[in-house]
């Protein structure tokens, strides 16, 4: 069994993160330091709450004053960084917690701590409280980092103004109107660093669920502005996709589907078991005497508790096929156990999707 985030925070982390804290203050025992992070109910904390009870006990050892406390979390750094320890992993994301928490209201300190820190270990959670408490300051100051020299704090730029940023606090304002957020994209649509160009398109993702006029402007003005960018907005626009947008399909290749006939759609069973896999296959055939482009979804319309159905979209690929020629394709939906999706026995439905339109529908039962 792979192991639980929350479990990274071993009693040997955390020796040697206080070692490190120790050089810094001479009053910090690593043996007291972790008794205070394990104490009462570590056990029952998670990850989240684990990482905040770090961020508690390191300011009991920290200088009151946010702007000393800083310049002492940047000390750490550099010596974790010259030791060899990388902030890729998420052990370390209580240090932009710290600037979170401790920094809000000194607005400058904390500013100069995150450029430095996010190098190390990613500040777009710690930036958003920032966002939401100086608007337009904390903007101009993304837009500032857009142009930086270090790729990480590029990224932030981006991905800390991502409207829908998974697990982190909501800004209403970046959801509402994105438009503070496309200039930032702009510069950095082909960014030479492949992760920031990732960020990019997944900002893209987000506005696209929100605003898809707003994405399907920007696909029409940058399509064909570089390789990298077009394969970013391909990335960005997989929302739109699978929402079957006829515009961004055809901006794409995908939207003409009257050569493309559906031959055989089947189901071997028509039942399967929570934990086992749907199998079914489909042929589809080009009638045209031209290679006929062919994005390939099927759908899932799971039972929802109340009885209703909820729709979920899964890619099987992009090809193309050759004119007269059918392609036979063969999948299956696994049933297994997921923390995302409660499964509900009962009446389900499958449907083959190609170029954004659904061309048939079929349904199975979900048993226990």
């Amino acid at each position: 069994m792979s192991q639980l985030l929350k479990d990274l925070y071993t009693n040997d982390f955390l020796n040697s993160f206080a070692g490190y804290l120790q050089q810094e203050n001479k009053s910090v025992s690593p043996a007291q330091f972790t008794r205070q992070v394990m104490a009462g109910n570590w056990s029952e904390l998670e990850l989240k709450q684990r990482m905040k009870r770090i961020t508690t006990v390191l300011h009991q050892y920290m200088p009151a004053e946010f702007g000393a406390a800083s310049q002492v979390l940047l000390q750490l750094i550099e010596r974790l960084e010259a030791d060899g320890f990388r902030g890729s992993s998420i052990e370390f994301i209580f240090l932009p917690d710290y600037i979170e928490t401790y920094g809000i209201d000194d607005y400058t300190a904390a500013v100069a701590a995150m450029e430095r820190c996010t190098c190390f270990m990613t500040c777009e959670f710690a930036v958003r409280p920032f966002l939401k408490k100086y608007g337009m300051r904390m903007v101009k100051q993304m837009d500032r980092w857009s142009r930086h020299a270090h790729a990480h704090v590029r990224r932030l730029s981006s991905e800390g103004m991502r409207p829908r940023l998974p697990w982190a606090m909501a800004v209403d304002f970046l959801k509402k109107d994105p438009s503070c957020i496309i200039p930032i994209l702009e510069r950095l649509k082909n960014d030479p660093e492949e992760f920031v160009r990732r960020s990019v398109a997944n900002n893209i993702n987000d506005i696209a669920k929100d605003h898809p006029d707003t994405v399907l402007k920007l696909i029409r003005e940058w399509k064909g502005f570089s390789e990298q960018t077009d394969a970013l907005l391909k990335h960005g626009s997989r929302t739109l996709f699978k929402k079957g947008h006829p515009e961004v399909l055809k901006l794409f290749g995908w939207g003409n589907n009257k050569d493309i006939q559906l031959q055989s759609f089947t189901l071997p069973k028509a039942s399967v078991k929570i934990g086992n896999a749907l199998p079914f296959s489909l042929q589809l055939r080009n009638k045209a005497t031209k290679p006929h482009a062919a994005r390939i979804e099927y759908a899932i319309y799971y039972r929802l508790k109340k009885g209703d159905f909820g729709k979920k979209v899964f890619k099987v690929s992009e090809t193309s096929i050759a004119p007269g020629n059918s392609l036979l394709i063969e999948r299956q939906h696994s049933f297994r156990p997921i923390t995302t999706r409660v499964y509900y026995p009962g009446a389900h439905e499958i449907s083959i999707i190609v170029n954004g339109v659904e061309l048939d529908r079929k349904p199975f039962k979900l048993l226990k």
